[in-house]
């Protein structure tokens, strides 16, 4: 039992809904701030995709994309571009709702963009498959108005506005060819003020990427007006090796001329590219992009940049060639200094509310977790499900938080009707250590999900242990995001369960770690569930 003084200071931490405190932050799985001035890319090593940030007085904002998960539409925060927490979620739900009930791989949030502008906050988020939703508040952290479909149709992405000096209202957006039939064209829209309609029929096509020699897959823009110029910042070459372009124009129209201002280069970091152009406070600019590093997702850098001639140049630029390529660490930019801050990942389940990190594989339905059930613990109710966990509405992740790190949890079982519940590593393919029940005995296993397909047997290895009470369970991931299993009755001793498992990305996201309790397809049974004592994540 825990003691009374623990039970109060567990109560106290989660009072900030999983914000993520100074304290517990230096101790963190990965921490971008070096404590001496400087930091380490990436800032945010964890599945941020296709961020967009802007800078409201002294405070910096960003989303990022979030595909198929639910809650989806990640806001973070930060005063000085390094130390982010995660503030909350836009999109409670995806719509349309009867969509994406169930798991929907590599569908949903597609690259967002975030603007401040009469007084609110903006966000516009494209869904491939139903075209560019908007969506305001007033405070950053929400609430945030229901999605407001501005554009419908197939394959019209990455849209990001821009009101104009003249009042008139600009959108300009990318194409994915998998449901349109084409891409590396850049589209301007003439859009209302009050961004509720269009106001042209097609919109004109602005960049094409055909006719410059050796572009492909131009995507990802922003859309910004300085120097006397509109800017177009935009992506190319592909997620894992491609560059950073500009494009600029006296007229919003075009003609626009193009410049590569970041690439790879000499660097480790591939395919450095698509993000935002940050004013800092102090007179400085900034540039955030992400890095496609496989099982681990997209993660965020943080690049300087400066100006030469009406171009910027992003990063560390060799000679003077106006190429940048990506610094690996920097001086800080200068803003309040709010103690090392990071995004939450554990939890002790000692708040009324999950922690803002947790996300599930589907639109939550109702009943599928109690967090009042049982004090200090996590109730996951058995959700009925068929085949591959994969495609199981309910089970309940985070993204994978840095390079190496540890998760355990400690878990107990009730009801007869739980049939596959644990630790899962999700992607394209799978893994899970927990408890299976059969023949009427619940035994630990390891269960593997290594065809990459929506739907696939699982291969399940019983371990030498029946389970009658709680059992704790311990994923330690390395560097390569290889993964080792292991298991304890006591919480002390711990053994290997099987061998290692190498994580995968899913579709268009980084590999998840996190809970699952499941029942048999049709099976409702409310007695039926996991309690879930902690979920423990370390270095």
């Amino acid at each position: 039992m825990r003691s009374t003084t623990c039970s109060l200071i567990l109560a106290l931490l989660p009072m900030l809904a999983g914000a993520q405190t100074a304290v517990s932050a230096t101790r963190a799985p990965w921490v971008a701030d070096l404590g001496d001035g400087r930091y380490q890319n990436p800032v945010l090593h964890a599945d941020y995709a296709d961020p967009d940030a802007i800078r409201v007085g002294d405070m910096y904002y960003m989303v990022s994309s979030s595909f198929n998960n639910a809650p989806g539409l990640p806001l973070l925060q930060s005063s000085d571009l390094v130390n982010w927490e995660l503030v909350g979620h836009a999109l409670p739900a995806l719509p349309p709702a009867s969509v994406f009930a169930v798991p929907q791989p590599g569908k949903g949030v597609w690259a967002p963009a975030l603007r401040h502008h009469a007084g609110k906050f903006w966000i516009f988020y494209p869904d491939p498959d139903f075209g560019v939703y908007v969506m305001t508040a007033d405070r950053f952290a929400g609430p945030w108005s229901e999605p407001h479909l501005l554009l419908a149709g197939k394959g019209i992405i990455d849209p990001a506005p821009l009101w104009d000096d003249d009042g008139k209202a600009w959108l300009v957006h990318g194409w994915a060819k998998s449901r349109s039939g084409i891409n590396n064209i850049l589209t301007l829209r003439s859009m209302s003020p009050d961004a509720t309609a269009l106001l042209d029929a097609r919109g004109k096509d602005i960049i094409n990427g055909d006719l410059l020699p050796g572009y492909h897959t131009i995507e990802g823009p922003k859309l910004y007006k300085a120097n006397g110029y509109y800017y177009v910042f935009a992506p190319a070459g592909g997620v894992e090796q491609g560059w950073q372009s500009v494009f600029r124009s006296r007229r919003i129209e075009g003609p626009y001329e193009d410049r590569i201002v970041m690439a790879r280069g000499t660097s480790p970091i591939n395919g450095p590219h698509q993000g935002a152009w940050v004013d800092g406070a102090d007179g400085k600019d900034w540039f955030l992009h992400f890095q496609d590093k496989g099982a681990y997702g997209r993660v965020v850098h943080l690049q300087p940049m400066r100006w030469r001639d009406g171009w910027p140049v992003i990063g560390a630029e060799a000679g003077q060639s106006g190429v940048g390529e990506p610094v690996e660490n920097y001086d800080k930019p200068a803003g309040k200094d709010r103690g090392v801050l990071v995004p939450p990942t554990g939890d002790e389940f000692a708040s009324p509310r999950l922690g803002l990190q947790w996300q599930w594989n589907a639109n939550q339905a109702k009943g599928w977790y109690a967090l009042d059930a049982r004090r200090g613990h996590l109730r996951l109710y058995a959700q009925p499900a068929a085949g591959s966990a994969r495609m199981a509405p309910s089970v309940l992740t985070q993204k994978f938080p840095a390079p190496a790190f540890t998760v355990e949890t400690k878990l107990e079982p009730h009801g007869a009707q739980l049939q596959r519940a644990g630790l899962v590593v999700l992607g394209v393919q799978y893994a899970w250590l927990g408890l299976r029940r059969s023949g009427g005995v619940t035994q630990l296993a390891l269960s593997r999900c290594e065809t990459p397909a929506l739907a696939c047997v699982e291969q399940v290895e019983p371990l030498p242990v029946t389970v009658k009470g709680p059992v704790y369970l311990r994923a330690r991931v390395e560097e390569g995001a290889l993964v080792q299993f292991s298991y304890s009755l006591d919480g002390v001793a711990y053994t290997p369960a099987g061998k290692p498992f190498q994580a995968v990305a899913g579709r268009w996201v980084g590999a998840q770690i996190g809970l699952m309790s499941l029942a048999a397809e049709g099976v409702q049974d409310r007695q039926s569930f996991i309690d879930v004592d902690y979920f423990r994540v370390g270095q």
